[in-house]
């Protein structure tokens, strides 16, 4: 009986030593896909002909992140501005000298099971990434 708990654990041990590294990897280029998107929007939305971001751009985005594997429901997208105006109306765009910022935010999902069995506390599957970025607008009407 010894032997078999022994062996169990041994396994156990082993498969986290094993696929803790892929996993890893995994969230960080999540991690980095998001603040990369982030940074892409808010480029082209916080530049002189735009001052917004609005919801063709954020479908586009969806698209562009199921391309790179996310599921695009799962995707939640929040765009502000630093003087409280909203940054989503193409008819009123942000001005010049306002920040436009976006977060993007996705669920760990099951990423940490490996851990959880080994017994460290890990996120809850609906637990979010996210990268947040903020970029001043330069509309000038």
């Amino acid at each position: 009986m010894k032997q078999i708990l022994v062996f169990i654990l041994f396994a156990t041990l082993l498969c986290w030593f094993m696929f803790a590294p892929v996993y890893k990897h995994i969230i960080i280029v999540r991690q980095a896909v998001l603040q990369k998107e982030v940074d892409y929007l808010l480029e082209v939305g916080a530049n002189g002909s735009h001052g917004y971001i609005n919801a063709a751009m954020i479908a586009e985005s969806r698209d562009r992140m199921a391309e790179r594997g996310f599921d695009p429901g799962e995707i939640s997208y929040v765009v502000g501005t630093n003087s409280g105006v909203g940054g989503m109306d193409a008819s009123a765009p942000v001005w010049r000298g306002t920040g436009l910022r976006l977060t993007i935010t996705y669920p760990y999902q099951r990423l940490f099971v490996i851990d959880q069995l080994v017994g460290i506390s890990v996120p809850l599957a609906s637990d979010r990434m996210g990268a947040t970025g903020m970029k001043m607008s330069e509309y000038v009407p």
